[in-house]
């Protein structure tokens, strides 16, 4: 299934990278440093803004994340998500992955933040005449990310983990599934089962970046996710969240718990479901988040 699922993505997939990486400048944080970085696409040349939060040069490797930003149709949060947060979250990420000791690497992805332009829309839509799709341009440059975290001095490789919000969620579980390097992934607010979504007619809060021609055929979201298996998954919900209608996280929950289970690795999926939530994460959630972070990445 997973040869199959990158094939969706477009020819090639995952691309060839970053051609490089260049640091235009850096800030102390709470003892450690955030790195302002410039990575230049290989395949189209654009630059790619991001913040790299880590220790000192010289410190012991430490575990990290790759933290994907949302989306909420503020195109001008890209990369800033991880230092200044956003409404829908408790507080910014980058304290609270400073205190457990876990580095960071945020990346400005295509259509936000700097990257405003080409927009969204234009950008899927000449990605899909190309029989390609924004989805996997953006998986491709988290792809690129990870390779980036692999290499660096500062970074446990073997400790990399994924961890998102609402587009950032999708994100890290399909980064999970697709990438084995992803150790342990933790997923907020944006896990259902696509044909449910449609059956509800919530499938249009989505935006076009999500859409990937072929997909519902051969494989549903559970399953893509199941693909993670047995590595560490958290799926954290609010299920009166728009986007995760109570059947379609249902089956959603099925498929991933069999997949699960099917590896011989139940114990290693967990879910924080809140009955009375929506589209934000709660203070128990972010208290579910850190414990998971804890025990997989950061001892």
């Amino acid at each position: 299934m997973r040869d199959a699922v990158l094939r969706l993505l477009g020819p090639g997939f995952p691309g060839p990278g970053f051609a490089g990486a260049e640091r235009v400048g850096e800030s102390d944080f709470l003892g450690w440093q955030i790195d302002d970085l410039r990575f230049r696409s290989a395949e189209t040349n654009e630059e790619i803004p991001a913040f790299f939060l880590r220790p000192p040069d010289g410190a012991a490797p430490v575990g990290a994340v790759i933290y994907m930003h949302a989306h909420g149709n503020r195109y001008e949060t890209g990369r800033d998500e991880l230092l200044a947060g956003r409404p829908a979250l408790q507080r910014p990420y980058a304290e609270d992955l400073r205190r457990l000791g876990l580095a960071a690497l945020c990346l400005e992805l295509p259509a936000f933040g700097a990257r405003r332009e080409p927009g969204e829309s234009a950008r899927a839509k000449a990605l899909l005449w190309q029989g390609r799709t924004l989805f996997g341009q953006m998986l491709a440059e988290l792809t690129a990310g990870v390779d980036y975290l692999a290499g660096h001095p500062a970074v446990d490789a073997g400790r990399t983990g994924a961890l998102g919000f609402s587009m950032g969620s999708t994100l890290a579980f399909w980064l999970a599934a697709l990438d084995r390097r992803i150790r342990a992934t933790s997923a907020l607010c944006s896990f259902a089962d696509l044909e449910g979504l449609i059956s509800a007619g919530a499938h249009d809060g989505h935006g076009i970046y999500m859409m990937v021609p072929g997909l519902l055929p051969v494989a549903r979201t559970g399953q893509i996710a199941g693909l993670a298996a047995p590595r560490a998954l958290q799926i954290g919900v609010g299920l009166q969240d728009w986007s995760t209608p109570p059947e379609a996280f249902a089956r959603g929950r099925t498929d991933l718990e069999a997949a699960y289970a099917a590896a011989g690795a139940a114990d290693r999926l967990s879910f924080h479901v809140e009955p009375d939530s929506g589209h934000v994460e709660t203070p128990a959630m972010r208290d579910a988040v850190l414990a998971f972070l804890q025990r997989e990445l950061a001892g």
